[in-house]
């Protein structure tokens, strides 16, 4: 049961983690943070919302969804990504309702439905991650 809830959390993680490194890889790699602000922030918001705050946000996501996927990928300062990630999920989830009231939350309602079990989740049950083994090794130390 134990290897069981390891490679549960193990997976959730990973399943979490690359669906967001990915999605801030495309916008910071090939599509570029400025096209992705021009072509799909800018227009949408500019009745809405301060252009500056619009360009924030829109570098803010992109760089947290790419670094704190990252951190996910390979379980370094899990609770930390987490938290960043769910900021994005409110920010995002708050953008698009007030862009258009009714539309499709379904990559949210993903990302939430892996992001908030690792959240409740004992961290000590994430066994297959550097922070396990940096906790280990202090332990150990003791």
């Amino acid at each position: 049961m134990t290897l069981n809830k390891s490679v549960g959390i193990l997976t959730t993680r990973l399943i979490l983690g690359f669906l967001f490194f990915w999605q801030g890889y495309g916008k910071v790699f090939k599509f570029g943070i400025d096209n992705v602000y021009n072509n799909f922030f800018k227009e949408t918001y500019k009745d809405l919302l301060p252009d500056f705050l619009v360009l924030a946000t829109a570098y803010f996501t992109t760089y947290v969804e790419l670094i704190a996927g990252f951190l996910l990928v390979i379980g370094l300062k899990r609770d930390w990504a987490l938290y960043l990630l769910a900021a994005v999920l409110v920010v995002v989830t708050f953008g698009h309702g007030l862009a258009e009231p009714i539309w499709d939350a379904s990559h949210v309602l993903v990302r939430a439905i892996f992001l908030i079990p690792l959240l409740l989740l004992p961290k000590e049950w994430d066994t297959f991650s550097i922070d396990y083994f940096i906790r280990k090794s202090k332990s150990d130390k003791a």
